[in-house]
Formats: structure tokens, C-alpha cells, sequence
């Protein structure tokens, strides 16, 4: 692991991508501990630490890694433009002008991501002005609340998104992996530690040393499940294109268990965030109660059940949107290949979805037993901190295996010993 380390800083480009990303990575969080103004920060950390603290600000908290606590200036994380893009997907589904933009590769996808920046600026101007008078109205923070003090923080903190957008697009473009997983990958690790901390003063060393072991065992079982895949064979004949005959031969298919990695993790805390928008916008008392005792209460029985629904769903919507097996089966046809008793075209495609549908069912139930396993035992104990520990392992668990698997394809073009053959 040390060389493999080593071998990726020997070579310039990469070594450039490395640094680079870890430049944008102190950016954010720098932007994470600059406080917006007139804010008062210490009466807002008052509130934060107060035993009774709301579980609506905890999960916003989450994302924004800890920005939220001091008001700072990426106080509403990359949660817009995540929420953005999970709207996008709904509507390329529904809209054939999208998907046919969808379909017109990179120029078409451009145009779908400027959508995303317009309405991802739209959620968070609409997003900031509710916390700021949500803040305001519950904990008095705001030192002049003035429609010209009000704005200027609204403005702040929308332009915070803007730049958050603009980094992660950066480190795709110029670093390494992609760049909104870095920054949701920053924002949940800058959370564990005080985490952990929190469980080791409420529920003692033993079950502090319990949760560890939990944690450690919840990797092993993220890192075995990913690398877990159905291989489709498939046969090529031989062909005759102008006067050379290209020689056949036989490859496959490798179908992921679990196909779309931590993104229904992600997507469906997403969709556990709308409430806490609506929260901060209706400030009516029997539905934030609502919110705080059965939507984001990982102790209740209804958050998990919905959690859990909501993770198989989006692990089957993403799948879907990421391989079509019907496209798949007419280029193998096209280039004169066929799977071995299935006939080409139509049934290759009803086969390629069957097999999907078979193996995607065990992988989302298995995504969301380990998103939910910490909190069963949290509600057990009676434990609120640490309220979103199995998401938070599964984030960073995912992330760190795709961003190593990126330096490792890069090491092996230059015939280099990479992280995960040595």
C-alpha cells in the first residue's frame, strides 16, 4: 500500500491530480469554517451542543460537515445540487426532450447540467432565506435582522452553493474522482470523529469499542460486496470487414451486485432532506414534531422502514438509468457478438434485465441492512448520538474504493503496482 503510494506521487500528472484535489479539499473546508456575517457564532454553537438539539439541524449538519454549526458560508453543503440532480433524473424519465439530450451524449448532457446549476442556485436561494429566518425565529443568531442584513446573508450563502458546485466540477475535471463524491466524502469524515466522541461520553468504552468493531466489520462487508459482479459470457464470431477477417473470440458481461455503488445511499438521504426544507420554510409546530419523531428519528421504526424503501428504490432507479440491456444487446448484435443460448437482440436484452432485476434485489436489501444495522442497535441502547453512522460508513467506504480504484487504473497504464494487486 506504502509503494503504491509512493508509485502514484512518482508520476508527474498523477501527482499533479493528487495535489491538486487536496487543494480544492482545504478550499472547502476552509469555506466550511468561514461564518457567514452578522451571525453570531457562539450563541449558534450554544445551541448545537444543548442536549436537546434538533434532529432537523443534526442532518443538515451531516452533509455540510459541520459547516451549519457555525453559519458558515458553505452552511448548506452540496445537499442543492444533489437534491438537483436526483429531480433532473426523475424528469429525463418522464420529459423526451431530456431524454433525448440525454441520448446525445456529452453535448446533451452539458445542456442537463446547466439545468442542474440553475435549479441547484433556485433550491438554494429558496433554502437559505428559510434557514436564516428559521435560525432567527428559534435561536436568535442574527444580529440585525433587516431585510438589507437578510439579503446579504440569503446572497452569501447561495453563492456558497455556486462555489461548491464550481470545486466539485474542478476536481473532476482537473483531480481525481469525482468530484461531488469528494466533497460529500469530506463532509462526512470532518463528522466521525466527533461522532465517536459523542457515543464514548454518553454510552461508555464498552459499546464505544462495540461500535468500532461494528464499524471496521461494516467496511470488510462494503469493500467484499463490491467487488462481487455476475459475469455474462459472450461470444464474438468471425467477421469479414473489406479484405481482413477479424478473428472471434470470447469476452463478458460484468454485472455489479450492488450496480450503483453508495449513489441510493446518498439519493435517498436526499429525499429524507426535503422535509427538513419544508421544515425550514412551514414553521408550523405539529410538522416539524412530525419530522424530528418519525422522519429523521433513526430510533423509530418509520424512518428505517422508509429509509430502507427508499435505498432499494433508488438502487433499482439508478441501475436502471445507468445500463440499458436492451441498448446493450443491440451493440453486442451489432459488432456480431451473442450470449451463448440466448438469441440475439430482443431476448439478449430480456435476459441481460432478468439477470439485473435477480442480482440487484439481494444488493439493495444488503445496501440498506448495512445503512440501518448501527441504528437498530442505537435504538436498543437508547443512543442519540451518532445518529447517521451507517450512511456515514457506507459514504466514505464507497467514495475511498472508487477514488483508489481511479489511481489504480492510472498506475496500471504506466505499469506501476497499484493499491489493490499489491
Amino acid at each position: 500500500m506504502l509503494r503504491a503510494f509512493v508509485n502514484a506521487f512518482k508520476i508527474p500528472d498523477l501527482r499533479k491530480k493528487i495535489l491538486f484535489t487536496l487543494f480544492i479539499i482545504a478550499v472547502f473546508r476552509f469555506g466550511s469554517h468561514l461564518p457567514a456575517p452578522d451571525i453570531n457564532v457562539k450563541a449558534l454553537e450554544n445551541e448545537f451542543n444543548a442536549p436537546n438539539n434538533q434532529s432537523v439541524l443534526q442532518f443538515i449538519d451531516l452533509f455540510s460537515g459541520g459547516a451549519l454549526t457555525r453559519f458558515a458560508v458553505f452552511s448548506l453543503g452540496i445537499m442543492p445540487y444533489i437534491t438537483s440532480s436526483i429531480i433532473m433524473q426523475l424528469l429525463t424519465v418522464v420529459i423526451p426532450r431530456l431524454e433525448q439530450w440525454q441520448r446525445q451524449g456529452e453535448i446533451g448532457i452539458k445542456k442537463i447540467t446547466q439545468y442542474t446549476r440553475y435549479m441547484t442556485v433556485t433550491l438554494a436561494l429558496l433554502q437559505s432565506t428559510g434557514l436564516v429566518f428559521l435560525f432567527n425565529s428559534q435561536f436568535q443568531v442574527v444580529r440585525i435582522f433587516d431585510p438589507e442584513h437578510v439579503g446579504i446573508i440569503v446572497l452569501t450563502l447561495t453563492a456558497g452553493t455556486a462555489m461548491i458546485m464550481w470545486l466539485g466540477e474542478l476536481i473532476t475535471q482537473r483531480g481525481i474522482g469525482n468530484g461531488m463524491s469528494i466533497l460529500i466524502f469530506t463532509s462526512v469524515i470532518s463528522r466521525l470523529p466527533s461522532e465517536g466522541l459523542a457515543i464514548l461520553r454518553q454510552a461508555g468504552q464498552a459499546k464505544f469499542y462495540f461500535f468500532l468493531a461494528l464499524g471496521v466489520a461494516i467496511i470488510f462487508a462494503v469493500v467484499f460486496m463490491e467487488q462481487g459482479q455476475r459475469r455474462i459470457p459472450v461470444q464474438y464470431a468471425k467477421r469479414i470487414v473489406g479484405r481482413r477477417q477479424t478473428q472471434g473470440g470470447s469476452t463478458y458481461i460484468p454485472l455489479k451486485v450492488n450496480q450503483s455503488g453508495v449513489i441510493p445511499i446518498i439519493f435517498a438521504s436526499s429525499i429524507l432532506y426535503f422535509p427538513t426544507l419544508l421544515v425550514s420554510v412551514i414553521h408550523a409546530t405539529w410538522f416539524k414534531n412530525f419530522v424530528d419523531n418519525y422522519v429523521l428519528n433513526t430510533a423509530s421504526p418509520v424512518y428505517m422502514i422508509i429509509y430502507g424503501l427508499l435505498v432499494v428504490f433508488f438502487a433499482y432507479f439508478y441501475t436502471a438509468i445507468q445500463f440499458d440491456p436492451y441498448r446493450t444487446a443491440d451493440d453486442i448484435r451489432k459488432y456480431g457478438g451473442f450470449i451463448p443460448g440466448i438469441r440475439p437482440g430482443n431476448p439478449t436484452g430480456q435476459y441481460l434485465a432478468n439477470v439485473l432485476n435477480r442480482i440487484t434485489l439481494p444488493g439493495s436489501l444488503w445496501l440498506a441492512a448495512i445503512a440501518l444495522l448501527p441504528s437498530v442497535f442505537l435504538s436498543i441502547w437508547n443512543i442519540q448520538a451518532f445518529p447517521f453512522g451507517g450512511t456515514s460508513i457506507l459514504i466514505t467506504v464507497g467514495v475511498a474504493l472508487e477514488t483508489m480504484k481511479q489511481i489504480e487504473s492510472q498506475l496500471m497504464m504506466r505499469n506501476y503496482e497499484g493499491f489493490l494487486s499489491s
